[in-house]
């Protein structure tokens, strides 16, 4: 999977790619990303990729929005929280606006997510300067 420069150009274009202007204006934010997620493995693994990278560059309300985006689109919270034993409104919570999920909470639920979509994410050392 390439890198991708910059995640919310990229992402916008990802959302729409391939979707006609009488169908985009017809769904919501929330159902275009369904929609892609469903029907495209790439953008669904990218999608959790740059949610990953967001939090690990410190943008961590855009990771935090893109992982609930993930979520919401795919298992769902109700299934994460029983995958976690947690409950899933406090998993809503945790990716929510005022949201702070502890360091162990945030990387199990990575995790189960990587697991559910058959990834495994890794960190590669680049350098800062180009």
């Amino acid at each position: 999977m390439k890198r991708i420069p910059h995640w919310g150009e990229t992402i916008k274009l990802l959302i729409l790619k391939g979707v006609s202007d009488q169908v985009r204006n017809r769904f919501t934010h929330f159902e275009t990303i369904r929609a892609r997620v469903e029907n495209d493995a790439e953008f669904r693994a990218t999608l959790l990729e740059e949610s990953v990278e967001c939090l690990l560059s410190g943008e961590t309300e855009v990771g935090k929005s893109l992982l609930r985006d993930y979520i919401n689109a795919t298992i769902g919270f109700q299934e994460l929280g029983g995958l976690t034993e947690k409950s899933p409104k406090s998993l809503m919570r945790m990716f929510g606006p005022n949201g702070n999920p502890q360091a162990r909470n945030l990387f199990e639920i990575i995790g189960c997510l990587q697991k559910c979509e058959g990834l495994h994410l890794k960190v590669q050392a680049v350098s800062a300067t180009g």
